[in-house]
């Protein structure tokens, strides 16, 4: 069932010309913002010319940035403008998707999504 929820909400992003995996590179480079390349490939479990070629793509549209530090050996990754505002839109599209199904839903069904919760982070561990 998560798995297609997770599969529902990715498709929900489509229309805005991105894909899922693309939306979980934004956000991470959002959360660590001058993040390497290299340290992303790392944390999404990705060889490093695997993510070469992500971030070409990303930044061909402009929704990424390399930046060099001052000590010229580091290049950090950042959002653009543009890329914030695609994640701002993503998220939106993302949880009207989920309200309008959860509205669906009996007082009952939503109060035991709600107790999954803490169970299913649980689950999850410190991922």
């Amino acid at each position: 069932v998560l798995l297609r929820l997770a599969r529902h909400l990715r498709r929900e992003v489509h229309s805005l010309g991105v894909t899922g995996g693309q939306v979980s590179l934004l956000a991470a480079i959002k959360h660590n913002p001058g993040i390497t390349a290299t340290e992303l490939a790392e944390r999404e479990r990705v060889s490093a010319p695997g993510m070469s070629g992500h971030l070409v793509r990303l930044e061909a549209v402009k929704l990424i940035e390399r930046v060099r530090a001052s000590d010229r050996r580091r290049i950090g990754l950042f959002l653009t403008p543009e890329g914030d505002k695609v994640l701002k839109s993503v998220r939106k599209k993302r949880t009207a998707w989920l309200v309008e199904r959860l509205e669906g839903l009996d007082a009952d069904e939503r109060d035991s999504i709600e107790r999954s919760i803490d169970a299913l982070e649980k689950l999850l561990g410190d991922d």
